[in-house]
Protein backbone atom coordinates (compact mmCIF):
# COMPACT_ATOMS: atom_id res chain seq x y z
CA UNK A 1 0.00 0.00 0.00
CA UNK A 2 2.83 2.26 0.67
CA UNK A 3 4.08 2.15 -3.01
CA UNK A 4 0.94 2.52 -4.65
CA UNK A 5 -0.15 5.65 -2.00
CA UNK A 6 3.71 7.17 -3.28
CA UNK A 7 2.99 6.28 -6.81
CA UNK A 8 -0.33 8.30 -6.88
CA UNK A 9 1.67 11.52 -4.76
CA UNK A 10 4.02 11.88 -8.05
CA UNK A 11 2.55 14.08 -10.24
CA UNK A 12 4.68 16.65 -11.26
CA UNK A 13 6.90 16.34 -14.43
CA UNK A 14 9.54 18.62 -15.48
CA UNK A 15 7.76 21.17 -17.25
CA UNK A 16 5.27 20.86 -13.83
CA UNK A 17 9.22 21.83 -12.00
CA UNK A 18 10.32 23.97 -14.45
CA UNK A 19 7.27 26.56 -14.28
CA UNK A 20 6.60 26.17 -10.80
CA UNK A 21 9.81 27.92 -9.95
CA UNK A 22 9.92 29.90 -12.34
CA UNK A 23 5.88 31.52 -11.91
CA UNK A 24 5.88 31.41 -7.58
CA UNK A 25 8.77 33.94 -8.30
CA UNK A 26 7.31 36.06 -10.53
CA UNK A 27 5.07 38.21 -8.32
CA UNK A 28 4.08 42.27 -7.95
CA UNK A 29 8.04 42.01 -6.55
CA UNK A 30 9.43 42.70 -10.27
CA UNK A 31 6.78 45.24 -10.41
CA UNK A 32 8.91 47.39 -7.76
CA UNK A 33 12.10 46.18 -8.46
CA UNK A 34 14.40 48.93 -9.55
CA UNK A 35 12.75 50.62 -6.91
CA UNK A 36 14.34 48.53 -4.27
CA UNK A 37 17.82 48.28 -5.89
CA UNK A 38 17.54 52.30 -6.01
CA UNK A 39 20.43 52.38 -3.71
CA UNK A 40 22.98 51.48 -6.34
CA UNK A 41 21.67 53.62 -8.83
CA UNK A 42 22.24 52.55 -12.51
CA UNK A 43 24.61 49.91 -11.73
CA UNK A 44 21.54 48.23 -10.26
CA UNK A 45 21.05 46.16 -13.23
CA UNK A 46 24.12 43.40 -12.28
CA UNK A 47 22.18 42.76 -9.09
CA UNK A 48 19.60 39.98 -11.05
CA UNK A 49 22.84 37.72 -11.86
CA UNK A 50 23.95 37.94 -8.13
CA UNK A 51 20.58 36.89 -6.82
CA UNK A 52 20.64 33.97 -9.64
CA UNK A 53 23.87 32.61 -7.91
CA UNK A 54 22.25 32.81 -4.86
CA UNK A 55 19.17 31.38 -5.58
CA UNK A 56 21.42 28.58 -7.24
CA UNK A 57 23.44 28.09 -4.13
CA UNK A 58 20.69 28.01 -1.31
CA UNK A 59 18.56 25.96 -3.98
CA UNK A 60 21.43 22.80 -3.65
CA UNK A 61 20.65 22.24 0.48
CA UNK A 62 16.81 22.13 -0.49
CA UNK A 63 17.06 19.43 -2.49
CA UNK A 64 19.40 17.38 -0.56
CA UNK A 65 17.81 17.26 2.68
CA UNK A 66 14.50 16.42 0.47
CA UNK A 67 16.24 13.62 -1.45
CA UNK A 68 17.26 12.33 2.22
CA UNK A 69 13.04 12.26 2.70
CA UNK A 70 12.00 11.84 -1.10
CA UNK A 71 8.35 10.90 0.35
CA UNK A 72 8.08 13.54 2.91
CA UNK A 73 7.52 17.44 2.36
CA UNK A 74 9.15 20.13 4.86
CA UNK A 75 6.66 20.12 7.51
CA UNK A 76 7.32 16.21 8.21
CA UNK A 77 11.02 16.58 8.07
CA UNK A 78 10.49 19.39 10.59
CA UNK A 79 8.51 16.82 12.79
CA UNK A 80 11.13 13.96 12.10
CA UNK A 81 14.90 15.86 13.02
CA UNK A 82 12.99 18.18 15.52
CA UNK A 83 10.73 16.53 17.44
CA UNK A 84 6.63 16.76 17.60
CA UNK A 85 6.73 19.87 19.25
CA UNK A 86 9.37 22.12 18.52
CA UNK A 87 8.64 20.41 14.68
CA UNK A 88 4.96 21.80 15.05
CA UNK A 89 5.77 24.84 16.10
CA UNK A 90 8.00 25.53 13.74
CA UNK A 91 5.66 24.26 11.15
CA UNK A 92 3.00 26.80 12.51
CA UNK A 93 5.03 29.68 12.30
CA UNK A 94 5.99 28.68 8.34
CA UNK A 95 2.06 28.51 7.91
CA UNK A 96 1.67 31.81 9.22
CA UNK A 97 4.52 33.36 7.13
CA UNK A 98 2.87 31.99 3.87
CA UNK A 99 -0.72 33.34 4.77
CA UNK A 100 0.53 37.22 5.68
CA UNK A 101 2.63 36.86 2.16
CA UNK A 102 0.30 35.64 0.51
CA UNK A 103 -1.77 38.60 1.67
CA UNK A 104 0.78 41.09 1.33
CA UNK A 105 0.90 40.11 -2.52
CA UNK A 106 -2.65 40.37 -3.15
CA UNK A 107 -2.94 43.85 -1.08
CA UNK A 108 0.44 44.92 -3.28
CA UNK A 109 -1.78 44.02 -6.34
CA UNK A 110 -5.00 45.62 -5.18
CA UNK A 111 -3.08 48.74 -4.33
CA UNK A 112 -1.66 49.16 -7.76
CA UNK A 113 -5.04 48.56 -9.16
CA UNK A 114 -6.41 51.15 -6.70
CA UNK A 115 -3.60 53.53 -7.57
CA UNK A 116 -3.91 53.20 -11.28
CA UNK A 117 -7.05 51.55 -12.97
CA UNK A 118 -9.51 52.11 -10.12
CA UNK A 119 -8.69 54.77 -8.10
CA UNK A 120 -12.23 55.86 -6.76
CA UNK A 121 -13.57 52.22 -6.14
CA UNK A 122 -13.42 50.01 -3.05
CA UNK A 123 -11.45 46.68 -3.58
CA UNK A 124 -13.38 44.55 -1.85
CA UNK A 125 -15.21 42.61 -4.92
CA UNK A 126 -11.67 42.44 -6.90
CA UNK A 127 -10.43 40.85 -3.48
CA UNK A 128 -12.99 38.73 -3.05
CA UNK A 129 -13.38 37.53 -7.21
CA UNK A 130 -9.40 37.27 -6.58
CA UNK A 131 -10.15 34.53 -3.67
CA UNK A 132 -12.37 32.89 -5.56
CA UNK A 133 -9.92 31.97 -8.36
CA UNK A 134 -7.78 31.22 -5.38
CA UNK A 135 -9.51 28.63 -3.86
CA UNK A 136 -10.66 26.83 -7.11
CA UNK A 137 -7.08 26.57 -8.58
CA UNK A 138 -5.96 25.67 -5.41
CA UNK A 139 -8.70 22.44 -4.80
CA UNK A 140 -7.12 20.80 -7.49
CA UNK A 141 -4.20 20.05 -5.92
CA UNK A 142 -0.60 20.77 -7.30
CA UNK A 143 -1.13 19.74 -10.45
CA UNK A 144 -3.75 21.62 -11.17
CA UNK A 145 -1.11 24.75 -9.83
CA UNK A 146 1.66 23.87 -12.00
CA UNK A 147 -0.36 23.55 -14.90
CA UNK A 148 -1.71 27.35 -14.21
CA UNK A 149 1.80 28.40 -13.60
CA UNK A 150 2.49 26.82 -16.97
CA UNK A 151 -0.12 28.43 -19.12
CA UNK A 152 0.44 31.80 -16.84
CA UNK A 153 4.34 32.29 -18.36
CA UNK A 154 2.57 31.56 -22.02
CA UNK A 155 -0.22 34.49 -21.42
CA UNK A 156 2.37 36.85 -19.74
CA UNK A 157 5.57 36.61 -21.62
CA UNK A 158 4.50 38.65 -24.60
CA UNK A 159 4.48 41.90 -22.04
CA UNK A 160 7.91 41.90 -23.14
CA UNK A 161 7.29 43.12 -26.26
CA UNK A 162 5.90 45.83 -24.71
CA UNK A 163 8.92 47.16 -23.68
CA UNK A 164 10.39 47.85 -27.12
CA UNK A 165 9.76 51.82 -26.83
CA UNK A 166 11.35 52.08 -23.43
CA UNK A 167 14.50 50.53 -24.86
CA UNK A 168 14.17 52.65 -28.15
CA UNK A 169 13.82 56.25 -26.23
CA UNK A 170 16.54 54.90 -23.48
CA UNK A 171 20.01 55.97 -22.71
CA UNK A 172 22.39 53.01 -23.08
CA UNK A 173 25.09 55.30 -21.23
CA UNK A 174 23.25 54.85 -17.97
CA UNK A 175 24.89 51.39 -17.90
CA UNK A 176 27.85 52.51 -17.53
CA UNK A 177 30.42 52.74 -15.08
CA UNK A 178 29.67 49.01 -13.49
CA UNK A 179 31.05 49.60 -9.60
CA UNK A 180 30.28 52.83 -8.57
CA UNK A 181 28.61 51.59 -5.34
CA UNK A 182 29.97 51.54 -2.13
CA UNK A 183 29.33 48.01 0.31
CA UNK A 184 26.27 49.50 2.38
CA UNK A 185 24.13 50.16 -1.05
CA UNK A 186 25.13 46.99 -2.40
CA UNK A 187 23.68 45.26 1.15
CA UNK A 188 20.82 47.61 1.04
CA UNK A 189 19.70 46.80 -2.73
CA UNK A 190 20.33 43.17 -1.96
CA UNK A 191 18.47 42.99 0.70
CA UNK A 192 15.42 44.75 -0.37
CA UNK A 193 15.70 43.23 -4.08
CA UNK A 194 15.85 39.36 -2.91
CA UNK A 195 12.64 39.17 -1.40
CA UNK A 196 10.79 39.88 -5.23
CA UNK A 197 12.66 36.36 -6.03
CA UNK A 198 11.51 34.18 -3.10
CA UNK A 199 8.92 31.73 -4.15
CA UNK A 200 11.88 28.87 -5.37
CA UNK A 201 11.97 27.64 -1.72
CA UNK A 202 8.34 25.90 -2.33
CA UNK A 203 10.25 23.12 -3.62
CA UNK A 204 11.02 21.79 -0.40
CA UNK A 205 6.93 21.48 0.25
CA UNK A 206 5.92 20.24 -2.97
CA UNK A 207 9.68 17.65 -3.70
CA UNK A 208 7.65 14.64 -2.79
CA UNK A 209 5.36 15.37 -5.69
CA UNK A 210 8.04 15.33 -8.32
CA UNK A 211 8.19 11.76 -10.44
CA UNK A 212 12.05 12.59 -11.76
CA UNK A 213 13.26 13.66 -8.21
CA UNK A 214 16.96 12.96 -9.17
CA UNK A 215 16.71 15.65 -12.05
CA UNK A 216 14.67 18.30 -9.36
CA UNK A 217 17.52 20.11 -9.13
CA UNK A 218 17.83 20.76 -12.49
CA UNK A 219 15.03 21.19 -13.66
CA UNK A 220 13.80 23.90 -10.92
CA UNK A 221 16.95 26.07 -11.90
CA UNK A 222 16.03 26.04 -15.56
CA UNK A 223 12.78 27.63 -13.59
CA UNK A 224 14.46 29.66 -11.62
CA UNK A 225 17.23 31.11 -14.06
CA UNK A 226 14.04 32.19 -16.74
CA UNK A 227 12.81 34.49 -13.91
CA UNK A 228 16.55 35.76 -12.92
CA UNK A 229 16.27 36.66 -16.66
CA UNK A 230 13.50 38.06 -16.91
CA UNK A 231 14.31 40.58 -13.52
CA UNK A 232 17.69 41.02 -15.48
CA UNK A 233 16.19 42.23 -18.56
CA UNK A 234 13.13 44.57 -16.81
CA UNK A 235 15.94 46.43 -14.45
CA UNK A 236 18.37 46.76 -17.28
CA UNK A 237 15.54 48.24 -19.49
CA UNK A 238 14.89 50.49 -16.42
CA UNK A 239 17.71 52.22 -15.92
CA UNK A 240 18.15 52.75 -19.53
CA UNK A 241 14.77 54.70 -19.75
CA UNK A 242 14.42 56.02 -16.09
CA UNK A 243 16.59 58.69 -14.50
CA UNK A 244 18.12 57.84 -11.00
CA UNK A 245 15.32 60.13 -9.32
CA UNK A 246 12.40 58.29 -11.01
CA UNK A 247 13.80 54.82 -10.09
CA UNK A 248 13.93 55.78 -6.67
CA UNK A 249 10.67 57.36 -6.88
CA UNK A 250 8.40 55.83 -8.95
CA UNK A 251 6.14 53.33 -7.76
CA UNK A 252 5.58 50.09 -10.38
CA UNK A 253 8.99 51.68 -12.45
CA UNK A 254 8.36 48.16 -14.43
CA UNK A 255 4.48 48.86 -15.28
CA UNK A 256 5.17 52.25 -16.15
CA UNK A 257 7.48 51.30 -18.79
CA UNK A 258 4.66 50.03 -20.63
CA UNK A 259 3.32 53.96 -20.97
CA UNK A 260 6.60 54.86 -23.34
CA UNK A 261 4.65 52.18 -25.86
CA UNK A 262 2.41 53.61 -28.48
CA UNK A 263 -0.40 52.27 -29.84
CA UNK A 264 -2.83 53.88 -31.67
CA UNK A 265 -5.73 51.67 -30.86
CA UNK A 266 -5.08 51.64 -26.78
CA UNK A 267 -4.46 55.15 -25.14
CA UNK A 268 -3.06 53.25 -21.95
CA UNK A 269 -1.00 50.38 -22.80
CA UNK A 270 -0.40 49.97 -18.41
CA UNK A 271 -4.28 48.89 -18.22
CA UNK A 272 -3.25 45.81 -20.39
CA UNK A 273 -0.13 45.05 -18.21
CA UNK A 274 -2.68 45.31 -15.10
CA UNK A 275 -4.91 42.75 -16.12
CA UNK A 276 -2.85 40.26 -17.36
CA UNK A 277 -0.52 40.64 -14.32
CA UNK A 278 -3.16 38.94 -12.33
CA UNK A 279 -2.21 35.40 -13.95
CA UNK A 280 1.08 36.12 -12.00
CA UNK A 281 -0.49 37.07 -9.01
CA UNK A 282 -2.43 34.12 -8.63
CA UNK A 283 0.09 31.84 -9.60
CA UNK A 284 2.40 33.06 -6.61
CA UNK A 285 -0.26 32.95 -4.15
CA UNK A 286 -1.51 29.96 -5.16
CA UNK A 287 1.09 28.09 -4.47
CA UNK A 288 1.79 29.51 -0.87
CA UNK A 289 -2.03 29.01 0.01
CA UNK A 290 -1.19 24.88 -1.14
CA UNK A 291 1.47 25.18 1.00
CA UNK A 292 -0.07 26.71 4.03
CA UNK A 293 -2.99 24.04 3.77
CA UNK A 294 -0.37 21.45 3.47
CA UNK A 295 1.09 22.61 6.73
CA UNK A 296 -1.89 22.76 8.73
CA UNK A 297 -3.08 19.21 7.12
CA UNK A 298 0.48 18.72 8.66
CA UNK A 299 0.23 20.17 12.07
CA UNK A 300 -3.77 18.75 13.25
CA UNK A 301 -3.20 15.43 10.70
CA UNK A 302 -6.28 15.76 9.36
CA UNK A 303 -7.65 17.07 5.76
CA UNK A 304 -10.42 18.83 5.73
CA UNK A 305 -11.33 21.35 2.94
CA UNK A 306 -12.95 24.12 5.03
CA UNK A 307 -9.25 24.41 6.11
CA UNK A 308 -8.93 26.44 2.70
CA UNK A 309 -11.72 28.23 2.75
CA UNK A 310 -10.53 29.34 6.11
CA UNK A 311 -7.06 30.83 4.90
CA UNK A 312 -8.82 32.67 2.47
CA UNK A 313 -10.60 33.77 4.87
CA UNK A 314 -7.95 34.97 6.84
CA UNK A 315 -5.86 36.30 3.74
CA UNK A 316 -9.62 38.85 3.44
CA UNK A 317 -9.42 40.13 7.06
CA UNK A 318 -5.81 40.96 6.84
CA UNK A 319 -6.16 42.57 2.94
CA UNK A 320 -9.17 44.35 4.32
CA UNK A 321 -8.05 45.18 7.64
CA UNK A 322 -8.76 48.90 8.98
CA UNK A 323 -5.16 49.92 8.97
CA UNK A 324 -2.98 52.70 7.54
CA UNK A 325 -1.15 51.85 4.39
CA UNK A 326 2.21 52.24 6.44
CA UNK A 327 1.33 49.49 9.23
CA UNK A 328 0.00 47.21 6.71
CA UNK A 329 3.36 47.33 4.56
CA UNK A 330 5.44 46.87 8.17
CA UNK A 331 3.49 43.72 8.47
CA UNK A 332 4.15 42.20 5.26
CA UNK A 333 7.50 43.45 5.11
CA UNK A 334 8.43 41.75 8.30
CA UNK A 335 6.42 38.43 6.67
CA UNK A 336 9.08 39.31 3.98
CA UNK A 337 12.13 38.96 6.03
CA UNK A 338 10.71 35.82 7.60
CA UNK A 339 11.06 34.21 4.12
CA UNK A 340 14.55 34.76 4.61
CA UNK A 341 14.51 32.15 7.13
CA UNK A 342 13.16 29.45 5.15
CA UNK A 343 16.26 30.23 2.55
CA UNK A 344 18.81 29.17 4.88
CA UNK A 345 16.64 26.74 7.14
CA UNK A 346 17.82 23.78 5.18
CA UNK A 347 21.04 24.24 6.06
CA UNK A 348 20.50 24.24 9.90
CA UNK A 349 18.19 21.29 9.46
CA UNK A 350 20.85 19.53 7.53
CA UNK A 351 23.21 19.91 10.71
CA UNK A 352 20.55 18.58 12.52
CA UNK A 353 20.49 15.87 10.18
CA UNK A 354 24.53 15.09 10.14
CA UNK A 355 24.12 15.17 14.15
CA UNK A 356 21.68 12.54 14.21
CA UNK A 357 23.09 10.58 11.79
CA UNK A 358 26.66 10.45 13.63
CA UNK A 359 25.07 9.62 17.08
CA UNK A 360 22.82 6.36 15.04
CA UNK A 361 26.56 5.30 13.67
CA UNK A 362 28.32 5.04 17.05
Amino acid sequence: MKTLSTAKLKVLNRYHVIFLAQSIMIGTGILSLPQKMSSMGYTQWLVPIIFGITATLTLWPMVWLCSKYPTEHLFRINEILLGKIIGKAINLFFVLQFIVFSAGIISNYMHLIQSTALPEQTITLPVICLLLLLIYIVSGGIKSIARFCMMTFFITIPMVYFTRWAIEKGEFSHLLPFFNFNAKQFFDAFKDGYLSILGYELIMIYFPYIMDQKKAFRHSLIGIWISIFLCFFTTVVSVIYYSEWQLKNVEFSVLNLFKAGEFTFVERIDIIGITLWVFLILSSVTAYVWCAKIGIDSVFKKKKIYILYLIAAIIFVIVKMPFSREVQEKLFAASNYIGYMLIIWPVILMLVYAVRKKKVEQ
